[in-house]
């Protein structure tokens, strides 16, 4: 019965994503070992904290992916990257609402999704190495993930030697 009547309001009203999912999402982080700090940040700015995870935060849903940044004393930084995936409830919008629901979900976000839970472990310090951040950076941008190059590029020739004279 609550299947049909969502699926009515999403016909009704024409956004699916925004009904079913709503425009914020739970993150669950956890954190190995327990007690990290960590920072969720969106486009270089921290948008959340976890104190001494495991915890959660509620967070607004958007296309932009979030990076997550975990420390503890004792530790090296560890990051994910969370990719701003499609929620489950897009493709009924876009079936029962049409475009304009599709639109006003991408507007608010609610057609998007993150994993969660995040799982992180971080690498005790090792001697001779710099010591870890105890500290979340109050801004963060991380390296996003890319695919290897399409072609890559050929390896470099060695030096030849030069010839020998040849004796007559």
């Amino acid at each position: 019965m609550k299947l049909i009547a969502a699926a009515s309001a999403c016909a009704m009203l024409g956004a699916c994503s925004t009904i079913i999912e709503g425009k914020s999402q739970q993150i669950v982080v956890n954190s190995n070992p327990v007690g990290a700090d960590c920072g969720l940040y969106r486009q270089g700015m921290r948008i959340a904290t976890v104190q001494s995870a495991p915890g959660s935060t509620l967070i607004e849903k958007s296309k932009y992916d979030i990076w997550i940044a975990c420390v503890k004393s004792g530790y090296q930084m560890a990051t994910y990257y969370n990719h701003s995936g499609v929620a489950g409830a897009t493709l009924g919008n876009i079936i029962l609402g049409g475009g304009i629901g599709w639109a006003i979900d991408s507007a608010t976000g609610s057609d998007n999704k993150y994993d969660s839970p995040v799982n992180i472990t971080l690498s005790p310090n090792m001697p001779g190495q710099p010591e870890g951040p105890v500290a979340l950076p109050p801004s963060f941008t991380g390296n996003s993930p890319q695919a290897a190059p399409a072609s890559p590029e050929p390896p470099a020739q060695p030096p030849t030697a030069p010839a020998a004279p040849k004796s007559s």
